[in-house]
């Protein structure tokens, strides 16, 4: 942990420096494959709609406190799909309350409802009473399905205002976008992959991860705009304040990631492992998913194209211009001015200081009684203007002269 805190210090500090930037079409391709493996999920498997979108047939039985468990329901969902039954090949059994467990199936026609109907009876123990059958139709799935996209439209503009109002500058807002377009993509491939249900929780969670991916790209945004304030006194470049922005925010998103993804994955192996199915399933993968790529994206998509957007403003240039001439004279004169300001470099060890075996005596050097040359304000002091002797305690030598009153005497 200690060694990990420091490599957080280095890193803000700038004494390390990962180049996030610098290697951008590096990450562009690692994204690009994942893209490309979402985009053949979509298109080979498509997307495991719940009934809620489908519709179906629900099932509802009201049993005792003592019946109504979770290991009923895992005893009821296997019992209704061994039923041979296409249709109930795949249900969702989950407990409602303390008195109830709900069967979800696809839709049935008479005679497989009653063969239903009689399994959950055989094995819950309930009666005909307690049973209540329900036909879900596809108008509500698409009315869940326009309404959540129309919260993602008004939720995209208020996030493009946002960010111009925020930091006015229209291209983090494009950045921004290209990164929330690239988490959620990612996290639908990933339910067409894994044959995962869509249902209303799915949708919670994929508006959710827009959130948290768009605060990650925001302070990372924000430490961007503090790092190219003031470039003009600055030896860095816009990409090189850029990418030390992201090395300064790396530690505290990996330890907010860690921190919302550990919860989140047990969320997730309860529901997958434990329960099987149901809504906490559907809502933890689309977060955990979600969380994991908007971080990601934050520092390797997000950052490396603000930079590329701003590589041809004509500030920009001028900035890379002036930070190279300032670097070929802070490399041409180690001590210019240049290095004198920005790394407050101390001048070179008097050569007398300096043993044989090359290390600086830090006692200072006495100056000899006489010596054949002085120097005065920089000024070299030729001999023929007599001896010289130290004069004040800065070590200032003058040359001595006659008395005033002797100067017109022979």
């Amino acid at each position: 942990m200690g060694a990990f805190s420091r490599l957080g210090n280095d890193l803000y500090s700038g004494r390390r420096s990962i180049d996030f930037v610098g290697r951008k079409w590096v990450w562009y391709a690692v994204s690009a494959v994942i893209l490309a493996m979402a985009a053949f999920g979509l298109v080979s498997k498509g997307l495991n709609m719940g009934i809620e979108f489908t519709g179906g047939a629900e099932y509802r039985v009201t049993l005792s406190a003592d019946k109504a468990t979770q290991d009923t329901a895992d005893e009821l969902r296997t019992a209704v799909a061994g039923t041979g039954i296409d249709s109930a090949a795949a249900p969702v059994v989950t407990t409602s309350g303390s008195e109830a467990i709900i069967v979800q199936t696809e839709p049935v026609n008479d005679q497989e409802s009653a063969e239903l109907v009689t399994t959950i009876l055989d094995v819950t123990g309930a009666t005909e009473a307690d049973i209540s059958q329900t036909e879900i139709g596809p108008s509500w799935g698409k009315e869940v399905a326009q309404r959540s996209l129309i919260g993602l439209v008004v939720f995209l503009v208020l996030v493009v205002l946002f960010i111009w109002a925020y930091f006015r500058e229209w291209k983090m807002s494009v950045a921004a976008l290209v990164a929330l377009a690239h988490d959620v993509l990612i996290t639908i491939g990933v339910y067409a992959l894994s044959g995962f249900e869509v249902s209303p929780a799915t949708v919670t969670g994929v508006l959710t991860i827009l959130g948290f991916s768009l605060y990650d790209t925001v302070v990372v945004f924000d430490k961007v705009r503090e790092n190219t304030h003031q470039l003009k006194s600055s030896r860095l470049t816009y990409k090189e304040a850029a990418n030390l922005a992201v090395n300064q925010t790396l530690v505290r998103s990996i330890n907010t990631s860690i921190v919302a993804l550990i919860p989140v994955a047990a969320i997730l192996y309860v529901g997958v492992v434990q329960l099987g199915s149901g809504s906490l399933k559907d809502l933890a993968l689309a977060l955990f998913v979600g969380m994991a790529v908007g971080a990601y994206s934050s520092i390797f998509i997000a950052t490396p194209l603000l930079v590329q957007l701003k590589a041809n403003e004509k500030d920009v240039n001028y900035d890379e211009r002036r930070a190279a001439a300032r670097r070929r004279e802070a490399a041409a004169d180690p001590y210019s001015r240049v290095n004198a300001a920005d790394r407050n470099a101390t001048p070179p060890p008097d050569p007398r200081q300096v043993r044989d075996d090359g290390t600086v005596v830090t006692r200072p050097v006495k100056a000899p009684p006489r010596q054949a040359e002085a120097v005065n304000k920089g000024r070299v002091v030729p001999k023929a203007h007599g001896p010289v002797k130290p004069s004040g305690s800065a070590g200032r030598v003058q040359p001595t002269r006659k008395p005033r009153s002797k100067r017109g005497k022979k």
